[in-house]
């Protein structure tokens, strides 16, 4: 049987799911968090460390030698030296698809939230407005009505995909930019530029990963072109925006508003420039993170320790 150990389960697991798929396998060692320097105590006789956002570095890695696989139980596996783990033969592995669902409802929620202010709204009754009011209805700004608009998406995988379904079943028009669009052409989809897309759309999207030609890539220049009454939704990556110039963009109205559940640094130090802005909603990192979805992550995990320790690992990103 092998040693597993679990160093940051607790936004997989805070407590409403079973560990079981994954402790039946194995001697188990689960860590709701674990803090850097606590890392040889808790993992140096793991052969299996399970990992969602603890960094696994070189430094990391030369201190574990009875270490043989590493299961990142997310799809981002920014946070493992995966050069250094495959110098080791240690293989990494990752999940995918997951949670393709919940954050494409997220995406909605969050849309919906910017354009009919429900929160807003409610919150006017509660404190007595409309018992108040001498009319039976009344709104704090205009609805936008989403069909007959255009959602752009930038990113079309798997998510963007499926934003894209929901967004046709409002009556939304779709864009969006693909590096490979005849390879996932659609029928209600027009690919075009990324400064067509900023131009054109009254949502915006975001779905790409992070790299290094993309980072900050909606900066001031790509702001500049959207619509004054468009919004900008971010589920992907928070390093996809550059916050100060999305700052300056809403403060001066060149946006209606933004919706974003990443930020480029998580959590945000206070201060952070996005946060309180009254045209600006932040939820936090929760897009991905339905029991459903937590479900089949922690199955796709389990999958992948199973499989390693069958000798054919699967999922293997290095």
């Amino acid at each position: 049987m092998s040693t597993i150990t679990i160093l940051d389960g607790y936004t997989l697991n805070p407590g409403d799911l079973d560990w079981a798929p994954i402790s039946r396998l194995g001697e188990t060692a689960i860590f709701e968090r674990t803090a850097p320097g606590q890392l040889l105590e808790r993992a140096a006789g793991a052969k299996l460390l399970v990992v969602n956002k603890f960094v696994l570095g070189e430094e990391q890695l030369s201190q574990l030698p009875q270490l043989r696989c590493i299961c990142v139980s997310a799809t981002g596996y920014n946070n493992v030296d995966v050069g250094a783990a495959r110098r080791r033969n240690i293989p990494v592995c990752n999940v995918v698809g997951y949670s393709t669902e919940a954050v494409a409802q997220h995406v909605f929620a969050l849309l919906l939230a910017l354009t009919n202010r429900v929160e807003s709204h409610h919150r006017s009754v509660a404190e007595g407005q409309w018992s108040a009011s001498p009319d039976f209805s009344y709104t704090l700004q205009p609805i936008p009505e989403l069909a007959g608009r255009t959602m752009g998406i930038y990113g079309f995988g798997r998510i963007g995909q499926q934003v894209t379904a929901i967004a046709r079943a409002f009556g939304m028009e779709v864009l969006a930019t693909h590096k490979h669009p005849e390879r996932d052409a659609q029928a209600g989809v027009r690919f075009v530029s990324l400064e067509e897309l900023f131009e054109t759309s009254d949502a915006i999207s975001l779905h790409a990963p992070l790299t290094a030609e993309n980072e900050q890539i909606v900066d001031a220049r790509l702001l500049r072109r959207m619509r004054p009454g468009a919004y900008l939704i971010n589920t992907g990556r928070g390093g996809l925006i550059h916050e100060a110039d999305l700052r300056q963009a809403l403060q001066e109205g060149r946006l209606a508003g933004a919706a974003l559940d990443v930020l480029s640094q998580e959590p945000p130090p206070a201060g952070h420039p996005l946060i309180g802005l009254p045209n600006c909603l932040i939820t936090p990192h929760l897009a991905w993170a339905s029991q459903e979805a937590r479900a089949r992550l922690l199955a796709e995990t389990a999958a992948n320790i199973e499989a390693f320790l069958a000798g054919n690992p699967r999922n293997v990103v290095n």
